[in-house]
């Protein structure tokens, strides 16, 4: 199984840090992509090293996305490759999982019209315009698309994933 994470400085650290570490334990080969190489710092001093910028992704390679929150998605959504990434998840119906923030990028990719989703409490007013269905939980699956709100979420969030990579449809393919 292949894993693509996307982000970039200022990202909530628990949101890049469990799944990245819950992933690796499964056994996944994970690539963290981000708008340059090097290292990027969450907001609370985790830092977490690039495996590629955004331009060199090719998203057939990998099995599920996961969005990260905090203040990376703001950066992250101005970039067309990662709105391309996105979309090409949703249309390969692979996996894609978004927690706090992360959502926004999928606002700005334009495909969370008539998605059941939840998010960070301060974009819920921004999925709702998005076209999306806003509820206020710990966790919401809604077809591929696995979203949560918040770090306090994270054990919701992991169970979420490993259901949707647990999924017969999905254990031919990555398992």
């Amino acid at each position: 199984m292949r894993a693509l994470i996307i982000s970039a400085d200022l990202f909530e650290d628990s949101e890049l840090k469990i799944p990245y570490q819950y992933l690796r334990k499964l056994g996944a080969s994970v690539d963290i992509a981000s708008l340059k190489k090097g290292t990027i710092i969450g907001k609370h001093g985790f830092s977490a090293d690039v495996t590629m910028t955004l331009d060199e992704v090719d998203p057939n390679r990998y099995d599920i996305l996961i969005l990260p929150g905090g203040k990376a998605p703001s950066a992250i959504r101005k970039e067309p490759k990662a709105l391309e990434i996105a979309r090409y998840f949703f249309k390969q119906n692979k996996p894609v999982a978004a927690i706090c923030h992360g959502p926004q990028i999928l606002i700005s990719a334009g495909l969370l019209e008539g998605r059941v989703v939840t998010g960070y409490k301060s974009i819920a007013k921004e999925l709702k315009n998005a076209g999306a269905i806003y509820k206020d939980e710990e966790v919401i699956v809604d077809k591929n698309l696995i979203t949560s709100r918040q770090p306090s979420d994270m054990n919701a969030f992991i169970e979420a994933i490993k259901q949707c990579l647990n999924k017969d449809t999905y254990k031919k393919r990555i398992l």
